[in-house]
């Protein structure tokens, strides 16, 4: 039996392990939460979110934020009343470091620099995204494989593989669902292993059978983080942060950024093949979300947030780019493709002003559509204060108009930060539907959920909901409406 030395060590003193990105390691059950205000009542069912929470401090002294071991937590409504659960994702890694009592994996995304008892083991982390479908939730992070969880109690259930028909070794964290179909829609980057510039492009019907996985291959290997759907194409990009296996080998940074590269866009029908995939060329820069995307005759149209370099401050130290977080210029932009021109350019213009996390409502995905929403950094609203993956944590809330540009923001005050938003649909005809999102309270270390109405955003919440602890930043959630079907269990 492997013998490990107990763990006695802290933390490090990094802005990732501190402060408001401190481990909470703590799993638990809150049973109604305190309420100021109204809960609507036609908002039933439950707000799942993924937390990156590491067990136990890093084996090589200091990591990114997005090394943590995934919690998925879930805020659950039922009759105007708020619940919330969180816990582990009991993945492989997770199990070996608990029983070590200690980390064992080393630099972000490589293998080469773990400990030996786990050389050639799972290292998913599961932290990402909660995706719900087919009656299934799952843990994703898009270097490796889902994680099933119990919808109802959050225990593990276990890796995810499409009951073994899925073959590609990783599976992206944001995949798309089709509003009409119910169809998910998904890759893997990596798909061959570490470093390979081999893509599955994946489809599950309605009832979470994979019924498609072809191959595809990108210019590079890139970090692909997100993609694009429309009701027509595919649309793959490729940025120029990358990875090398050599660099790998030689114990080097997983992700590298490389200007001197150029981006690439791939194109293709939702029904087609390696074959159909149209490229378009444009000037490096980094995108790590995209809004929403559509086709519109010849055209397909991809709003997204861009930046001229990447945001993580962990890449641009491994890539040597000295350049202050404020120095970084970025907006929400839309990228217009025509099919019917010859040649590899595209047309870019701006949508509105910087920021990240852009999410429209699911009726309105792969369609053209009106209104998304966003978070930003305000610097007139105060100092930057560290919550998140990114260093510079979000403190306000935006609803644009795509068409006129017009922006309706909110900001909750005092030394706060803002989580990521989830749309919650409304029944109710003409109406937008609700926002809701975690606020950080940093002078009283605890949380809030704010409820808005969409629509009224810069009217402020009408049901505030009190946690009385510090909530670790999460990154990605979804939201499932009570009475969804499970395979077991019952309904949502």
């Amino acid at each position: 039996m492997a013998q490990y030395a107990a763990m006695t060590t802290a933390f490090p003193n990094t802005p990732d392990f501190t402060g408001h990105n401190a481990p909470s390691r703590i799993e638990c059950d809150l049973f109604d939460l305190v309420v100021e205000g109204t809960i609507p009542e036609e908002i039933q069912g439950s707000w799942f979110r993924s937390v990156p929470d590491p067990q136990y401090p890093p084996m090589l002294g200091d990591d990114t934020y997005l090394s943590g071991d995934g919690m998925v937590s879930a805020f659950r409504f039922e009759n105007g009343h708020c619940d919330y659960s969180i816990r582990y994702v009991q993945t492989q890694r997770w199990n070996h470091e608990r029983t070590a009592r200690r980390s064992l994996y080393g630099l972000y995304r490589n293998p080469f620099t773990d400990h030996a008892s786990v050389r050639g083991k799972g290292r998913g982390a599961a932290n990402t995204t909660p995706l719900f479908h087919g009656g299934r939730l799952i843990a994703l992070k898009e270097d490796s494989l889902g994680w099933e969880l119990d919808p109802h109690t959050l225990e593990t259930r276990g890796e995810w593989s499409y009951e073994g028909r899925l073959t590609s070794e990783t599976m992206t964290a944001h995949p798309r669902i089709d509003p009409d179909t119910g169809e998910l829609y998904f890759f893997g980057y990596e798909a061959r292993g570490l470093a390979t510039r081999d893509v599955a492009f994946c489809v599950a019907n309605r009832d979470g059978e994979l019924i498609r996985e072809h191959w595809l291959q990108m210019p590079y290997c890139a970090l692909m983080h997100d993609f694009a759907v429309t009701q027509e194409h595919v649309i793959f990009p490729c940025f120029p942060i990358t990875a090398d296996l050599g660099r790998l080998r030689d114990g080097g940074a997983h992700w590298v950024w490389e200007p001197s590269r150029e981006t690439f866009v791939g194109i293709m029908p939702r029904s087609g093949s390696a074959g159909h995939l149209r490229w378009f060329r444009g000037p490096a820069c980094s995108v790590f979300h995209i809004m929403n995307a559509f086709t519109e005759g010849s055209k397909v149209h991809v709003d997204l947030s861009v930046s001229d370099v990447p945001v993580f401050p962990f890449i641009r130290e491994a890539s040597e780019l000295n350049i202050r977080p404020d120095q970084i210029h970025g907006e929400i932009a839309r990228w217009t493709f025509d099919l019917a021109r010859p040649g590899d350019q595209f047309a870019r213009h701006s949508l509105a002003p910087a920021g990240d996390l852009p999410r429209v409502a699911a009726r309105d995905s792969m369609r053209p559509y009106e209104i998304g929403y966003y978070a930003q950094f305000d610097p007139r609203v105060g100092p930057p204060i560290v919550s998140g993956p990114v260093g510079t944590g979000f403190n306000t809330v935006a609803r644009l108009e795509v068409g006129s540009g017009r922006l309706k923001t909110f900001t909750p005050g005092g030394r706060s930060t803002v989580q990521e938003h989830v749309h919650i649909p409304s029944a109710k005809p003409g109406h937008e539907g609700y926002l809701a999102f975690v606020v950080d309270r940093h002078e009283t270390n605890d949380a809030e959920v704010f409820i808005v109405e969409a629509e009224q955003l810069d009217r402020g919440p009408i049901a505030r909901i009190r946690v009385p602890m510090r909530l670790r930043c999460g990154v990605h959630g979804t939201w499932v409406a009570a009475g969804t079907p499970t395979p077991r269990g019952g309904p949502i």
